[in-house]
This record gives structure tokens, sequence and C-alpha cells, in this order.
């Protein structure tokens, strides 16, 4: 609890910050633990309190939070022998998507997920995690190798969205998320998909259309983000926090609405908070998932697969 006056905090979390300074200060002065440790369990049960009713909109901000963790702390705390592979062998290496062979426990398996970055440089680099239509043809090329071999696919899905800019339509960015959504729903191995932090549009669907959807409790996933969907609905972003909440983007909402089959719930305060804890909850839901899908065939699991989405807006 002492170092939460390090942490970067959200606009609704000010109390707490307050809280936390406090705490930081005392402790600088030497004297004062015993008040310290006082301040420390009041910002914790307030933070527990807060975070037990957020509204979609404070999700959306958790769902996005700098210090959240990223693919590449999925891949270090998760998985053993990561061996990245490159290119789509048509144009180039979208570092948007990154992916390649790993093993979880043991097991071989294929994990692919789009890249976010962690400051300033990374994050242009990795373009904020939004693809180009390369991302997901080496999306699909990897799934690809995947059901050549045998090997389950792991997604791990953070994206605003595909990259919008004219040099990704220009080379068929529409076609390539629809080939890459495809090819999730053809291979014959199991693929299961995690919602780590922003599930945005067909960007997110073509690493996700999967035998298995999970997210993380404050993940988001929804067709445009609350602004996009603010601008023109009412013709401004002052009525984001309307849209997310009429956009049903959470995911208890959606595992209510049938979208998703698992929630993964976080630390007390958000993954940001406990990135150890986090990674060791979600490596449990995936290695429990790959458990009940190894008995499938081929067949069985492309069934269930096209069966789950094929069902999804029916009334």
């Amino acid at each position: 609890m002492g170092d939460w006056g390090l942490m970067e905090y959200l606009s609704f979390e000010k109390p707490i910050e307050a809280l936390a300074k406090r705490a930081a200060a005392l402790r600088e002065g030497g004297s004062g633990e015993a008040e310290a440790l006082m301040l420390d369990e009041r910002a914790h049960r307030q933070l527990a309190d807060l975070y037990a009713r957020l509204t979609p909109w404070q999700r959306t901000q958790v769902a996005r939070h700098p210090s959240r963790p990223h693919f590449v702390h999925y891949v270090q705390g998760l998985f053993e022998e990561f061996l990245p592979l490159g290119g789509d062998r048509l144009y180039g290496n979208d570092q948007a998507i990154i992916g390649g062979f790993a093993r979880l426990g043991g097991r071989a398996v294929m994990v692919i997920g789009h890249a976010k970055g962690e400051d300033t440089t990374s994050r242009l680099k990795h373009n904020f995690g939004m693809a180009r239509p390369e991302g997901y043809r080496k999306a699909i090329r990897l799934m690809d190798i995947a059901d050549r071999f045998g090997l389950p696919v792991i997604t791990l899905v953070d994206t605003p969205g595909a990259f919008p800019g004219v040099d990704a339509e220009a080379r068929g960015q529409a076609e390539a998320i629809a080939r890459s959504t495809e090819k999730c729903l053809e291979i014959g191995v199991p693929l299961i998909a995690v919602i780590v932090g922003e599930g945005g549009s067909g960007g997110a669907v073509a690493l996700a259309s999967a035998n298995r959807v999970l997210m993380l409790e404050h993940s988001v996933y929804s067709v445009i983000s609350p602004e996009g969907c603010a601008s023109i609905l009412w013709r401004g972003n002052d009525r984001a926090p309307d849209a997310a909440e009429a956009m049903k983007m959470t995911a208890p909402d959606l595992m209510q609405l049938g979208v998703i089959h698992r929630v993964i719930y976080e630390p007390v305060g958000g993954a940001h908070r406990n990135h150890a804890e986090t990674i060791k909850r979600l490596g449990t839901a995936l290695r429990s998932e790959l458990q009940d899908l190894t008995p499938l065939t081929a067949d069985e699991l492309r069934a269930e697969r096209w069966s789950f989405f094929m069902k999804l807006g029916s009334v």
C-alpha cells in the first residue's frame, strides 16, 4: 500500500490518491508509521468499495490505464520459451500484432496479441496497438502454422481498433480483418481469446472469434469506442459516458448477454495495481479452458465456434 503514491491515478480515484500521498508524507517524516498504516487501510477499503461499483465509463478508463499489463508482460510472466515470428510474407512486419511459439505449463502453443507499448517510443513503434492489414495477415499466417502442427492458439486482445489510416485502407484493411476472422473460425485446433484491455471493433473480433472468449473484469469490448459512438449520435465526445452505458461493453454485461464465456476477476483496484496476481489468474483460466477443449476433434471445435457466433444477436 505504501507505494501507491507513485501510481498514476484516474480522475475518479482522487480521494484515494490524497490518502496515499498523506501516508507517503508521514513515512518520509519518519515518525508516523502507525498513522500511515491506518491511512493505507482506509485507502484500501475505499478502493475496494469504489471498484465494486464502477460505471461503464470508469471501467473504460481502467481498461486504458497506461500501467495495465500488456502483451509483453503476459509473455514474460505466463509463457515460457517464447519465439516470435515476424512478417506476413506479403508486405511487412506490423509491430501492432506480435505472435509466436511458446509454452504454457509445458504445453506448446501459438500466442498472438496486440502490443500497445510501454512508453512514447514503444507506443509509436507498436502504433498504440492499432494494426494495419499486414498485422492481421501475420496473424492468419501464424494461425495456419498452429493448425498445421496441431498447436492451440491463444490470443490476447488489447486494441482501440484497427488502424484507420489511408495507407491501411489502400492495402485492404477490411479484407484482412475479414480473412483473419474467417481463419479464426476455420482452424481445427483450440482457440482461446482473452480481452485484456480494450477490445475495439473488428480489430478485436479478428483475433477473438474463438472457442472461448474470456475477459478481464475491467476490460471493455464493443463495436466502437464510447467517444466514437457519442460523436455519431450526439455530435460530440462529451456524452461518451452515456454511450458507454448504452453499449453494454463491460465484462459483466457481456457475460449476461452471452457474448463472452468467462470473466477473470482482477485484484482490488484493477490489474494495473498487481500484475503478478492478474497474470496468475489469467494462467489458471487458460489452463482450465485448454483442458476442456483438448478432447474435442477438429470438426467439433469448428462446429462449437460457428454455433456460438451464429447465435449472437438472435432473439
